[in-house]
């Protein structure tokens, strides 16, 4: 049986040995670890939360069934999360609610108005005319609590390309590298599809703690 002290998974040699020995302490860790971050992610390309379900548990099947063919050219949760990926996006396909990766020509404008800005031709090109408003701290659950809701909102209505990327970066805390791998896209490309999705969810939860301010 495994053991893990203070719930921290063991390297990735050890995750893989015991797969491979049928450890079932060992699987159940990985589930308990992951799960919740893989069914944010299923459910970026997915229609509902039972068929986001359905796509974690079909993830862990093909983790079972392939562990033997991991050849450890990509971290454990890397792999498992690009075999979640494309089975997501499958299933997103099947339902009619998802373009293929390849097909979303689009990820949107800019992610800030450039009015906003100055223009290239003054003193201070590119920078702020007006700062952006500051965010105050939530300081009771009730605060908190809509802002996690209004950043779930602002996340459901970003284009699917940039909604992944924001989630795997943000939420689950993937390194830009393994957000590149599970997507098998450039590091420029993950670049402004982070910040598009960034500054939408920024200029979101602006406008909220502006009106907050402004009620106080």
């Amino acid at each position: 049986m495994a053991s893990f002290a203070g719930g921290a998974l063991p390297p990735d040699h050890v995750i893989v040995t015991a797969l491979r020995a049928g450890d079932e302490a060992m699987f159940a860790a990985l589930l308990d670890t992951w799960s919740r971050g893989m069914l944010r992610v299923a459910r970026s390309y997915v229609s509902t939360d039972d068929s986001a379900e359905e796509v974690v548990q079909d993830t862990w099947l093909a983790v079972i069934g392939a562990i033997d063919d991991f050849e450890g050219r990509s971290s454990v949760r890397t792999w498992v999360y690009r075999i979640l990926v494309n089975a997501a996006k499958k299933r997103g396909l099947r339902e009619s609610r998802t373009l293929p990766w390849s097909a979303l020509e689009s990820d949107g404008g800019p992610g800030v108005d450039p009015s906003r800005f100055h223009a290239l031709d003054t003193g201070l090109p590119g920078s702020w005319k007006v700062p952006p408003a500051a965010w105050p701290t939530p300081e009771n659950q009730a605060l908190a609590a809509e802002v996690r809701g209004l950043i779930a909102e602002a996340l459901a209505e970003l284009p699917p390309r940039q909604r992944i990327v924001i989630t795997l970066r943000d939420v689950e805390g993937c390194t830009s590298e393994e957000v590149c791998d599970i997507l098998d896209i450039s590091p420029a490309n993950q670049r402004v599809l982070l910040h598009r999705a960034r500054s939408v969810v920024r200029d979101r939860l602006e406008g909220y703690f502006r009106s907050v301010m402004a009620a106080e």
